[in-house]
């Protein structure tokens, strides 16, 4: 078997996948076929569908693709099954049933975001850096019953610089990615390929910390139980996208904003303003309180307006005496 006989499907939907695609592609791998997540409607009034940047980057290069709204649909499986393909790719899609994964005949891997046993779920990269973690990595792994536990086949390890948010360690992932994907394509198409099972990764008393899903209230953030690091790392481990936000109270003002951008300051003698609270001089500097520090907001978002600066931010808000994060 070479790379230009062996047939692959690759399966995944958003950017992250798309450097593992192209990796495939102009490497001179036999991709037969895409699967990736159905069109979105896009626009005001939902009117425009919009294909997936996987699906975009098949079509430009006249790849065939599925789009399934639900993977155990009979004509969806026939239609794979005509594919014929002998490996399947899975990065960043979803999960698979067994009828799908279970097709070729040299097994279908996935790509995951983190240094797996630890961080299985959907969000890898963002619980890794809320989490404080100075590490992280990419894994690939044969796909089995139980998500994110199948025997791991490679790993490349990455730091998570202390400045970093999630959008610098996902594009870091997402180049390594498609490095990672080829090379384990190749000890597969070889016969090289080894692998080991997480529960020997993991040791016998390790406590295994998941990624699930994150939801708008998962990205409230709670003064009030964490310090400053904690603050810190979680902003940044949601920033740029979905954003931790919070509640802005300012006389009878009351608005959810986004933040994005903050740093550490040691508390200064003297401030004994509750957690919370906001110190501000009106024009250049927003602060807020928490029990060992100050966080110094730099860059924030008002809902309904754009990201800015808390400079243009104070030049149309007025900050109250009582101003404060709930």
């Amino acid at each position: 078997m070479d790379k230009n006989s062996v047939r692959i499907v690759f399966m995944g939907t958003p950017e992250f996948a798309v450097e593992s695609l192209r990796a495939l592609v102009e490497g001179g791998y036999n991709v037969v076929g895409v699967v990736t997540m159905p069109d979105k409607p896009m626009g005001r009034h939902g009117s425009v569908l919009q294909g997936s940047p996987v699906k975009q980057y098949a079509v430009e290069h006249g790849l065939t693709v599925l789009q399934p709204e639900r993977l155990k649909d009979e004509a969806f499986l026939e239609s794979l099954r005509s594919l014929n393909a002998q490996l399947q790719i899975v990065v960043a899609f979803r999960m698979l049933p067994e009828v799908v994964w279970a097709m070729p005949s040299l097994g279908t891997f996935n790509l995951h975001a983190s240094l797996l046993p630890q961080y299985r779920g959907a969000a890898p990269i963002n619980w890794a850096i809320i989490n404080g973690e100075t590490e992280t990595g990419i894994t690939t792994f044969f796909l089995k019953h139980e998500i994110d536990t199948g025997e791991v086949i490679q790993q490349v390890k990455v730091p998570i610089l202390e400045t970093d948010n999630v959008g610098d360690v996902h594009d870091r992932l997402m180049s390594l990615g498609g490095e990672l994907v080829t090379q384990t394509v190749d000890s597969i198409i070889d016969g090289t390929v080894s692998t080991i099972p997480q529960e020997l990764m993991a040791g016998r008393n390790a406590s295994l910390l998941p990624a699930p899903k994150i939801f708008h209230d998962t990205c409230r953030i709670d003064w009030r139980h964490k310090n400053t690091k904690q603050a810190y790392d979680f902003i940044r481990g949601l920033s740029p996208y979905p954003a931790a936000w919070t509640t802005l109270v300012s006389g009878e003002k009351v608005m959810e904003v986004k933040i994005y951008e903050t740093r550490k300051l040691p508390l200064v003698e003297g401030v004994d303003n509750p957690v919370g609270a906001l110190l501000s001089d009106g024009r250049s500097y927003l602060r807020v309180r928490l029990s060992d520090g100050l966080i110094d907001i730099l860059t924030l978002q008002q809902a309904g307006k754009k990201r800015m600066n808390v400079a243009a931010f104070l030049n149309g808000f007025k900050m109250e005496e009582d101003s404060h994060f709930e």
